[in-house]
């Protein structure tokens, strides 16, 4: 089975050379283009005032002092400049294959950075699977927490509206789930304005509250946090559990930067969204210095009583929106964990004609709303869901560091000590959030790591199983030039008409062009061996797309190449890719796929238990017909039986039973 990714050859551009600028065909202004990062981008993030300061009082117990809260406030802060400002914002973003940036891409370009080298791609792939797989906590977490505060804001109205936080923060997650067969295109154009106007109000009612206490802002200084953290030892490390709530959005700076490019980022970032969030922290210290009996809310008590109510509806938009962003990235990434050969083909919906990346996923839907209302039955309040959301985030935080650090150092050339430096600092740091969140282990900690375990275990076993089932099915094909010695004008019978077959293999003859002849004791005039290849760049130019080679005698094979941001078509591929070499007649070819159906046994091979999973994935994977946009009334699937045992269905037994020698003859 190739691997999908391996180094990829161009024959026009080489692959040291510059990820082409995806701002050079955007029409949109930079202005423009930030605002439009503000909804899908900054979502997450933007919303985090609603319960980070509360998490972190709470998390110690701690009244809210002078002291404490602006050694609190100055944790936030520094946190925000280093993680997302420096971290991010800066450096990791950089780390772009083509455009494209998240855990995946990463992955694939630390994996191409480091060569040839068998066992260290292994970790490098390990490591971007574990980051993968924390990624899907977060998309749990992320829609409970964020409405769980916001209608928490019901409370501060009236404390008789308590009974009613859940049932509408489950009716609000319901109804978010339900509409996205729907698509977002209708109403994705809203999130940067409606976004916007949340920043605007974060700045506002913050910048109030500093300036009736403008002793908050000595907090800007890192002594602060210093100071926090050695009055309070090795306790202190608790609170930085709750502190990492802040930068819970900063993964998405990265991985929704092929949407926008990072210079619009970068920008809304610098100039909007880190000034709007600090002055909103800052005024909530404020707030409780001058009134520490807000502390149930600090959030919403900035506002005058008359603008609760308003400001439940704003936040329960606001924090739809960054759900939304959320949901879209967790359909995103398991498009490109599939496309990449480490999840089943599923079953993809476009919900929009003119933006490929509005995608739908009915399988990965339904999953997620179950797991996000068993979050919120089970925790029932943001500030407890914190701790679980906090080990999520900074597993993935530290995963993608020290994948950046291979592509500093193999990719960009960075001498060893500057690679290291950078990476060593922010490994530490993400290493001091992580482990401050496994002190709660017990709290919440335990979910996403149990939730990241389940999903590297189905994309570890679906990995190995499909080499194990390459390594049975294709022990020795046959040969095409062997394969057209044994043809002769009379035998066997050749009929009308095109026959297309698929195959992951891009040598010998597909089985199942072998199982039609031996069954229907015919080949059609024209046969094309297809194989579709899914490589580690996001997107393939045109011109690069399909290789064609002609064997003669009407067998031709195509080896079509896509990225992991695109999605094949192949009758699309077969209208396009212009003068193939024979006339052909879309409504005058048949597709043949291959499905097989795997016996679970105890043998060597992998453990019993993955391999009873592998047989599920296997029988719940989409089939062809539907991943390929295929016309059904024009395909036609042939079975295998396959025992994942050391003994191979070997191509030698096959050819005796069907009566096909090595040499290319026929067998009397």
């Amino acid at each position: 089975m190739p691997d999908p990714l391996r180094q990829s050859i161009h024959p026009n551009r080489s692959a040291e050379s510059p990820p082409e600028d995806p701002m050079t065909d955007r029409k949109e202004t930079l202005p423009l283009l930030s605002m439009a990062a503000l909804g899908v981008v900054f979502g997450d993030i933007g919303t985090s005032p609603l319960y980070t300061l509360s998490a972190c009082l709470s998390a110690m117990s701690l009244r809210p002092t002078a002291d404490n809260l602006l050694g609190i406030l100055s944790l936030i802060f520094w946190t925000l400049i280093l993680v997302v400002g420096v971290k991010y914002a800066w450096v990791v973003m950089r780390a772009d294959n083509h455009g494209e940036g998240g855990i995946m891409a990463v992955t694939a370009l630390a994996s191409r950075a480091v060569g040839h080298s068998g066992r260290m791609r292994w970790w490098i792939l390990s490591i971007g699977l574990l980051g993968a797989a924390l990624f899907y906590g977060d998309g749990i977490i992320t829609p409970a927490i964020s409405v769980l505060s916001a209608m928490e804001g019901m409370e501060v109205a009236s404390p008789a509206w308590k009974p009613l936080v859940i049932p509408l923060a489950l009716g609000i997650i319901i109804g978010l789930f339900l509409v996205q067969r729907r698509g977002t295109a209708a109403i994705g154009h809203l999130f940067g304005p409606s976004m916007l106007v949340w920043f605007l109000l974060l700045f506002g009612s913050g910048l109030t509250w500093v300036v009736a206490d403008p002793q908050v802002l000595f907090a800007l200084s890192p002594w602060f946090a210093l100071h926090f953290i050695g009055m309070h030892g090795l306790g202190g490390l608790v609170i930085l559990g709750a502190v990492v709530l802040a930068v819970t959005g900063a993964e998405a700076l990265y991985a929704d930067m092929g949407h926008f490019g990072s210079r619009p980022i970068r920008m809304a970032w610098f100039f909007l969204v880190l000034p709007a969030l600090t002055l909103n922290y800052f005024g909530q210290g404020a707030l409780l210095e001058l009134d520490p009996t807000a502390i149930q809310n600090p959030f919403f008590k900035l506002f005058p009583t008359w603008a609760t109510l308003p400001m439940v509806v704003i936040s329960g938009i606001a924090t739809v929106i960054a759900s939304q962003a959320v949901i879209s990235g967790a359909y995103s990434a398991t498009r490109q964990a599939f496309l990449l050969g480490y999840l089943p083909r599923l079953t993809i919906i476009h919900t929009s004609a003119a933006e490929r990346g509005q995608i739908y996923l009915p399988g990965l839907n339904w999953l997620l709303m179950v797991a996000v209302i068993v979050v919120v039955l089970w925790f029932k309040s943001s500030v407890a869901l914190s701790f679980a959301y906090g080990t999520a985030v900074t597993g993935t935080m530290m995963f993608t560091t020290v994948l950046v650090f291979f592509v500093a150092r193999h990719s960009w050339k960075w001498p060893l000590w500057k690679a290291g430096l950078f990476s060593g600092f922010f490994i530490l740091l993400d290493g001091v959030f992580f482990g401050a969140n496994l002190m709660k282990f017990l709290e919440g900690g335990w979910f996403p790591l149990a939730v990241g375990l389940a999903a590297f275990t189905v994309m570890s076993t679906w990995r190995s199983g499909r080499e194990i089932l390459a390594r049975k099915l294709y022990p020795g094909a046959i040969s095409v030039e062997d394969f057209l010695h044994g043809i002769s004008p009379a035998s066997p019978i050749r009929v009308p008409g095109t026959a297309v077959y698929l195959t992951v293999r891009e040598q010998g003859i597909p089985h199942t062009l072998l199982h039609n002849l031996k069954h229907n004791k015919v080949l059609h005039e024209w046969i094309v061996i297809l194989t579709i290849k899914f490589e580690e760049e996001p997107r393939i130019l045109p011109e690069e797309r399909v290789a064609v080679r002609d064997y003669g005698q009407g067998v031709y094979r195509l080896t079509a190449r896509y990225g992991f941001m695109e999605h094949p078509d192949i009758p699309e591929l077969l209208e396009s890719s212009g003068n193939l070499g024979f006339p052909w007649n879309p409504m005058d070819t048949t597709y043949f796929a291959s499905r097989q159906r795997v016996i679970p046994t105890p043998k060597a091979g992998m453990a019993l238990w993955r391999e009873r999973l592998f047989a599920v994935m296997l029988r719940v994977s989409a089939n062809a017909t539907d991943f390929f946009h295929l016309p059904p009334n024009q395909v036609m699937e042939l079975g295998d039986v396959i025992e994942l045992s050391p003994m191979a269905v070997s191509t030698a037994s096959w050819r005796k039973t069907s009566g096909w020698s090595r040499g290319g003859k026929r067998a009397p």
